[in-house]
């Protein structure tokens, strides 16, 4: 792959995951959620995130979402859709992420006027697959009749199929969620802490899979990343982007940086303004805008 495109497609996906997150961190989604009826942050994430699967039970959203402690999402899932149905869900999400956008970007109807058009056109470039389950789910969805929510939906339709890429080539190298976790705080020097809990993981757990990573030459004894961890992540990183790269393959030229330009000012007041903390679980680094 060159190295402009690998580099292009991850700055798009900072963006899209910027513009997705506000979802699970603004204050509008959060009071939002607990008016649906969810209870806490977590159900209000998961019921959130998993609403376009349906009433989808726990085992199914461990495996889209894959990188969660089985019983963290237990505590959530399937609980939500007793308080709020999913459909319900779908539309409480865009409205109240749509709020947060106005809010933290007031420019960004004029936004989405010049570049939704180019964005559906990505969401419906790639072949039906699968495996990529939380990206066609999403797809599925009809437009939202808001140009904002609008948006929002296919800046998260497009998180999403990065998403399931990374799962895809997480599976590929055999490595399981909270060994992920493990190898990118290794790597980003990353507070093992800030992931393991807030993905539920427990000590015993961790130490486990820790101990895994180690026996199979991806860790060090001091939980530094060998030599081979190194390159068995650079292979991940690699295939996450070509997979990525998808949505964009018969674009116009050019268009992944106009895109990118156009986004940065919206990246920018999220991350200056917005609610979202840095670091964080989702590995999203701060923008230097």
């Amino acid at each position: 792959m060159d190295t402009s495109e690998s580099l292009g497609v991850r700055d798009l996906w900072t963006r899209f995951e910027l513009v997705h997150a506000v979802s699970y961190f603004a204050d509008e989604s959060i009071t939002a959620a607990q008016q649906a009826g969810l209870r806490g942050f977590w159900m209000g994430y998961f019921g959130f995130r998993a609403s376009p699967l349906g009433p989808a039970t726990a085992l199914e959203v461990c495996d889209a979402f894959y990188n969660f402690a089985p019983s963290m999402v237990e505590r959530a899932i399937p609980d939500a859709w007793q308080f709020a149905s999913p459909d319900e869900l779908l539309n409480v999400r865009a409205e109240s992420a749509a709020g947060a956008l106005r809010r933290l970007f007031p420019a960004v109807e004029t936004l989405a006027m010049d570049i939704n058009g180019v964005l559906r056109e990505a969401v419906e470039r790639p072949q039906s697959l699968s495996e990529f389950r939380l990206f066609e789910a999403n797809r599925a969805l009809p437009p939202r009749g808001d140009l904002v929510e609008e948006l929002w939906q296919l800046c998260t339709t497009l998180r999403e199929h990065r998403g399931d890429g990374h799962v895809t080539a997480l599976r590929d190298s055999r490595i399981g969620g909270c060994e992920a976790h493990i190898l990118f705080a290794a790597d980003k020097g990353v507070d093992e802490a800030i992931l393991r809990d807030n993905r539920g993981f427990s000590t015993d757990v961790w130490s486990a899979s820790a101990t895994s990573l180690i026996e199979r030459g991806l860790l060090d004894t001091h939980g530094a990343l060998t030599t081979r961890g190194h390159t068995e992540r650079d292979t991940v990183e690699a295939k996450t982007d070509t997979l990525a790269l998808e949505p964009w393959t018969t674009a116009a030229p050019r268009t992944v940086t106009r895109l990118v330009s156009a986004l940065d000012a919206i990246a920018k007041a999220i991350t200056t303004e917005g609610p979202i903390p840095f670091p964080n679980p989702m590995g999203l680094p701060r923008l230097a805008l």
